[in-house]
């Protein structure tokens, strides 16, 4: 599913206005019935409140309004102003005054509600994705008051004083804070940042017909993966595989104390059907591993404490480093010497693989190409250096993604899994209760397995990102406090199953 900008979005509008063919009005017709139809199933017995805005998003609002009165309900519509409105909400204020019961406080002339019936919805129409600047003071004043005397607000398509993409220079004091954000047919870039959520709260697809022609022909960088597209880069495993055909991966993990880190990351490649996996661990935790997961074998380093050299890497498909591995000179040290050595494999590097990286950023230059890094948003600004929010730090991933030929793995509630070309596919599989020790140890066992397999690093991160989520959603199906680690590697195989 593509993401557009707001000025994109705007064009398709046309297109399909020109081309399905379709009046504007018709078209906000059937956006305003989705919504209704939501609002109605998802609150049965409320009372509204509806705020409307001069332009098309107010025109939605109205005629909202009008479905929800001729449903019975007891609606208050308070107009920004009733001068200078758009064509379409021009028509929908007047079709909303010939319908009986209507109540229109128009707030140019009359102030704002204090009271309010009981059980009252709030409806925010003001402003919708074509803002481009932050809202004036009797726009604001508005935006307060819904905040503050509603609990639960539905924002119609964006929530009004919301930028689409950037909100850098907004003033977030003046957002609406929706409880349900309703989306026509796309999500907005703004929706996938952790910084946004107090604004857009859950939000809800509803699909209005736009021209999916036009979308298709139109350009982005963004887009969120779907679940044809996994199973579409998941190859079919032949009927006369064997595990010298699935691949043979190296995972370098684990030191003094984290040896946990490298038994769940060889838990979760074994998982996930790598075909043959050799784990490099200190001296201490060979035993120890040997025991737990009898399915890997072992390359033990001189050291009991830590990673200090690697085995030769003629065998291996692909190498996996990173998990528990510590920051030690010595470590530091081998994985300097590894990268020029693995110049030809396939490579995932996860935490202090990372946090290594970062206090040498040379070796950044002697990376293999479409090296998968995993980073999470500290561990990546360690890497890059301090962002501002959550927009520069995409934009600032994109432009390292490219710079480097690297593939990104920006860990999140919505991850952003980069390509070396500035691809950027969004993750919607995983929920909070993945937030727990050693989650991200299982996704790098994940990506190294898939990468051994011959899958191509872009593919292969988005296939794990994508069944590591999954994952977790089925480990949490009973809650997800006390979901952990363990519980994600043991739901893989059901995860593959769905995703393919």
């Amino acid at each position: 599913m593509k993401i557009l900008t707001s000025n994109q979005t705007g064009e398709v509008d046309r297109y399909t206005i020109e081309n399905e063919p379709i009046d504007s009005i018709e078209l906000m017709e059937r956006a305003s019935y989705k919504a209704w139809r939501w609002i109605s199933r998802n609150y049965p017995n409320q009372n509204f409140a509806v705020f409307v805005g001069p332009g098309n998003n107010g025109g939605d609002a109205l005629a909202i309004a009008r479905m929800l009165i001729k449903d019975g309900r007891e609606v208050i519509t308070c107009l920004y102003r009733t001068e200078k409105l758009s064509p379409d909400a021009a028509q929908n204020l007047q079709r909303l005054k010939n319908t009986s019961a209507s109540t229109i406080i128009d707030l140019s002339t009359h102030p704002l509600p204090e009271d309010m019936p009981e059980n009252t919805v709030a409806i925010d129409g003001l402003f919708g994705s074509g803002l481009n600047r932050p809202l004036n003071e009797k726009a604001s004043k508005i935006v307060t008051f819904i905040n503050n005397h509603f609990s639960q607000i539905i924002a119609v398509d964006v929530p009004s004083g919301l930028f689409c993409e950037d909100n850098s220079d907004n003033n977030r004091k003046n957002i609406i804070r929706a409880t349900f954000t309703l989306s026509f047919q796309m999500p907005k870039l703004a929706f996938l940042f952790a910084e946004n959520q107090g604004q857009v709260g859950q939000w809800v697809l509803l699909p209005i017909g736009l021209s999916s022609k036009k979308i298709k022909a139109t350009a982005t960088p963004w887009r969120i993966v779907e679940p044809s597209e996994i199973n579409e880069m998941m190859p079919v495993t032949p009927k006369f595989a064997h595990k010298g055909t699935m691949g043979h991966a190296l995972l370098i993990a684990g030191s003094y104390g984290k040896t946990g880190a490298a038994l769940l990351a060889s838990k979760a490649c074994l998982r996930s059907g790598v075909g043959l996996l050799t784990t490099h661990v200190p001296h201490s935790a060979v035993s120890i591993l040997q025991t737990a997961i009898p399915e890997a074998m072992m390359s033990v380093d001189r050291s009991d404490l830590m990673f200090t050299e690697f085995p030769s890497l003629d065998a291996f498909a692909a190498i996996g480093i990173g998990p528990g591995l510590g920051t030690q000179v010595n470590s530091h040290r081998a994985l300097k010497d590894l990268l020029p050595a693995a110049h030809n494999k396939k490579l995932v590097i996860d935490a202090d693989g990372l946090n290594i990286l970062s206090s040498d950023p040379e070796m950044l230059d002697h990376l293999p190409q479409e090296t998968v890094l995993t980073p999470h948003p500290k561990e990546f600004e360690r890497l890059t250096g301090p962002v501002k929010d959550d927009y520069h730090r995409l934009q600032v991933a994109i432009d390292f993604a490219k710079k480097h030929k690297v593939v990104l793995v920006l860990k999140g509630a919505y991850t952003a899994v980069i390509s070396s070309n500035g691809e950027v596919s969004f993750n919607t599989t995983g929920n909070p209760g993945m937030a727990t020790a050693g989650s991200g140890d299982t996704l790098t066992g994940i990506i190294l397995a898939l990468l051994a397999n011959g899958i191509r690093s872009f593919d292969a991160a988005r296939i794990a990102v994508y069944v590591h989520g999954l994952a977790g959603d089925f480990a949490s199906a009973d809650g997800q406090r006390g979901t952990i680690a363990t519980d994600i590697i043991k739901n893989l195989g059901p995860a593959f199953a769905h995703a393919t």
